[in-house]
């Protein structure tokens, strides 16, 4: 039985579990495969912490550079992560003829036009399923099962700890603070969780999905990103009592001549599949122009989750070894020269219904000022809702608004939070109902 080498860079959670599933479903892998593969090496500069799981002698190494320059690796697993070494050792494996598979989604959001011009160039294959959506297979769904479709759109969930944060504050009534806590005792947020609850981590997914949804480079830049720092348990209630819920989406929709691409707070009807994706659970929801809409749903983090997505992908590309079919579907699942630049809807330009809350003094004619002031800019208002006052200067105002332009509706902002009576910034979060748009 022919044996194919893989040489891993990383040997941290996600590295151990692929470690841990090679050994362990040895047999059934080269009963799929029709070969064996040998974890030849793993280099990681911590070779003493115990993983738990046994290595054999001779694997484990400091010698990130070694491992790429072993001529008899054939398939190298990048799972340091960022654009840093990880990115240095990538090229260099390029450049060296080896396969990658990767899970890291800054890289590939960030650096996708090197990294295609780079791969075309080598002739190797360049896999990367577990970057987005941990054991879901939406890249592979989009590469290849949705091959003949026109992607129209896709919404999803795909940072876990946003999602156990919002689904903490719904269900148990916790702030944000209080959530945030929570979620980091579970070990679903790291210690610095900004770059989960800025909404950056879903910027990057979105980037690559879109790329391939789209045959397209996507400038980070071009996505409109807010976090979920700013919302209460009020908000999850009064979205509640309207029949919504609350969630962190990336959202792309294709228009033909432009895309939009941002992540934000969305609200969406309780009897959306999307709102009922609790703790740290992803789920992607792609509509075809053939298939219509599908959901993917599942772990989009965690050891054997993410290395699960990872050995499909050395599967794949093991398999495209022994048949000697490297290259058979394109990396971004377009041909290099269709790749074109597609433009990106301006933010201002979007059209949706808007929740907004204010925090006014509570006089008289205050309400009818806020009103008049979206009446100016044409927005009209679909549900007002005013409660009364506990204890405080202010009181919350909350409207949910018809279809408005994101432009319009800004101006309208900037009238009404420079009125006298409004105690500080309105929150704002966009509401995706098919039956209002």
């Amino acid at each position: 039985m022919r044996v194919i080498n893989i040489g891993l860079l990383g040997f941290g959670t996600v590295g151990a579990g692929v470690a841990k599933l090679l050994f362990s479903n040895k047999e059934i892998i080269s009963k799929r495969l029709g070969a064996e593969l040998n974890l030849k090496s793993i280099s990681d500069p911590d070779l003493t912490r115990d993983r738990g799981i046994i290595i054999p002698d001779g694997i484990l190494t400091n010698d990130s550079l070694g491992v790429v320059a072993d001529p008899d690796i054939d398939i190298i697993v990048e799972l340091i992560g960022g654009v840093g070494i990880a990115k240095e050792l990538v090229l260099k494996a390029i450049e060296a003829g080896k396969h990658i598979v990767t899970a890291n989604k800054a890289l590939i959001a960030m650096y996708g036009d090197v990294l295609r011009g780079k791969i075309t160039e080598a002739k190797i294959d360049f896999a990367y399923e577990a970057s987005v959506g941990g054991c879901m297979p939406v890249i592979k769904a989009l590469r290849e099962s949705l091959a003949a479709n026109r992607i129209n759109e896709i919404t999803g969930i795909l940072n876990g700890t946003c999602n156990y944060i919002l689904s903490m504050i719904t269900n148990e009534g916790l702030s944000f603070d209080m959530a945030l806590r929570q979620a980091q005792d579970a070990g679903f947020a790291e210690a610095d969780p900004s770059f989960d609850i800025e909404g950056k981590d879903t910027a990057h997914k979105l980037a690559i999905l879109a790329g391939i949804a789209y045959g397209t480079g996507i400038d980070l830049a071009d996505i409109h990103v807010e976090g979920i720092t700013s919302i209460t348990p009020m908000d999850i209630e009064l979205a509640r009592e309207m029949g919504y819920r609350i969630k962190l989406l990336a959202i792309t929709k294709n228009h033909g001549d432009s895309v939009e691409l941002r992540v934000h707070p969305t609200m969406i009807p309780k009897d959306n599949i999307l709102s009922n994706v609790e703790g740290s659970l992803n789920a992607v929801s792609i509509d075809g122009d053939a298939v219509g809409n599908m959901l993917l749903y599942g772990h989009g983090a965690g050891m054997m989750p993410t290395a699960s997505a990872i050995l499909s992908d050395v599967i794949d590309v093991a398999r495209n070894i022994l048949s000697n079919s490297i290259g058979r579907i394109p990396t971004f699942a377009f041909q290099s020269d269709s790749m074109k630049k597609i433009q990106v809807l301006p933010m201002g330009e979007i059209k949706t219904c808007y929740y907004v809350r204010f925090a006014a003094l509570d006089k008289p004619g205050v309400l009818s000022r806020i009103s008049g002031a979206l009446g100016d800019f044409g927005i009209s208002i679909d549900w007002v809702h005013q409660r009364g006052r506990h204890h405080t200067e202010s009181v919350p105002i909350v409207m949910l608004t018809h279809v408005a332009k994101e432009a319009d509706f800004q101006k309208a902002l900037a009238v009404i939070s420079a009125m006298p009576e409004i105690c500080q910034p309105p929150l704002l979060v966009r509401v995706e109902d098919d039956e209002l748009l």
